[in-house]
């Protein structure tokens, strides 16, 4: 089976790891200082936080915003349902709003008829790799006195307007996890241009500890004594896996390269072929394509897909729309309240994308599909 998605390993990933994995921190330790500081070089220079996951991103963001009881959070259903959970799971109410119809990314207009004086967070995830519109949505948000967030767990590498994913917004996460641009196996990161909010969600994924004494309450206790100000959790990312990142964030743009490579291959293949709709590419951003999102008729879309899988390729569809989810349905959600995204999900189907397709396979690819419309 040609899989969908695939990690890019090599020696020097390797090499790396097997000195993390005999240094004498696995975690908490320089390794995580490193990795954070390659992080923040590749997004601009705005400063990190690394974390377990893509998902620990997101909840350690939504912590440090301040989401919980009382608030509200506007998120696009065209993503990972984690987008969504992790602010539920601190007791905010989440409110979808739909996308733009040509790159699956959260509509300002929608975003704009969502919020309330109640909003504290707007958040756009950047599908595909595609950016949404950063300054929209930068409107959208200031106008209703909440933050921005930029879900990226897709776009680490994409500028936009010559900025680079990670210092777009006030709160930025990013995933590492297998299939992602670049991948520490698991993992995650925060980045935030605020100095405040980057505090908070350090002390967030580090159990909500405060060692320093100018900031305790009771900082006579003794010279090993911590206090917990305000809950947290244990996301540290261990040294072992921050060295894998370093090593793979020296790869990225030959990782950006190739998948732009690739991406285009497929858009050349298939122009031919008026059912397929290749991924829209915009003039203002330059895209670290983490997925090949093609779009065809709804009643042929699955069809396609058991076609493809029958054939040894190994598709997927991106994503159930967060709010058709039961748990979400249990919350009062209905199908319909997002129909551009919904349609958008109808249609989806993402052909194989990553650094080690070879040429030759995305050939096969397209022949199936070519084949499949009598192309």
């Amino acid at each position: 089976m040609l899989p969908y998605a695939r990690q890019s390993v090599d020696e020097s990933d390797v090499a790396a790891v097997a000195a993390a994995v005999t240094a004498p921190y696995l975690t908490t330790g320089p390794a995580v200082t490193a990795f954070e500081a390659d992080v923040a070089a590749a997004c601009g220079g705005v400063p990190a936080v690394a974390v377990t996951s893509g998902t620990a991103a997101l909840h350690t963001a939504y912590a440090a915003a301040g989401v919980g009881p009382g608030s509200e959070v506007v998120v696009p259903p065209l993503t990972f349902v984690a987008t969504a959970a992790t602010a539920a799971l601190l007791g905010a109410r989440v409110v979808f709003a739909d996308v733009d119809e040509a790159t699956g990314c959260l509509d300002p207009a929608a975003a704009a008829s969502a919020v309330t004086p109640r909003t504290a967070v707007v958040t756009s995830v950047d599908y595909a790799g595609l950016p949404g519109d950063v300054e929209a949505l930068r409107r959208v948000a200031d106008d209703a006195g909440a933050l921005l967030l930029e879900d990226a767990a897709h776009s680490v590498g994409t500028t936009w307007r010559g900025r680079p994913v990670g210092g777009l917004a006030d709160l930025t996460t990013l995933s590492f996890f297998a299939t992602k641009n670049l991948t520490t196996a698991e993992g995650g990161a925060v980045l935030s241009p605020s100095p405040q909010l980057l505090a908070r969600a350090a002390a967030f994924r580090n159990h909500g500890l405060v060692r320093d004494p100018a900031e305790q309450r009771w900082p006579d206790e003794g010279p090993w004594h911590q206090e917990v100000h305000a809950f947290g959790l244990n996301y540290r990312l261990p040294d072992v896996l921050c060295a894998l990142g370093s090593s793979q964030l020296r790869r990225l743009p030959a990782f950006v390269a190739r998948r732009a490579e690739l991406s285009a291959r497929y858009d050349a293949a298939l122009a031919d072929v008026p059912e397929v709709r290749t991924p829209h590419r915009p003039a203002d951003a330059d895209v670290a394509w983490h997925l090949y999102a093609a779009r065809v008729p709804e009643q042929d879309r699955r069809r396609l897909f058991e076609h493809l899988r029958a054939h040894g390729i190994g598709v997927q569809v991106n994503y159930v729309p967060a709010h058709w989810h039961p748990v979400f349905a249990d919350l009062g959600h209905r199908r319909g309240e997002c129909p551009v995204a919904e349609q958008w999900y109808r249609e989806e189907i993402s052909l194989p994308l990553y650094v080690g397709l070879t040429d030759d396979e995305v050939d096969r690819v397209c022949d199936l599909v070519r084949g499949f419309f009598g192309a």
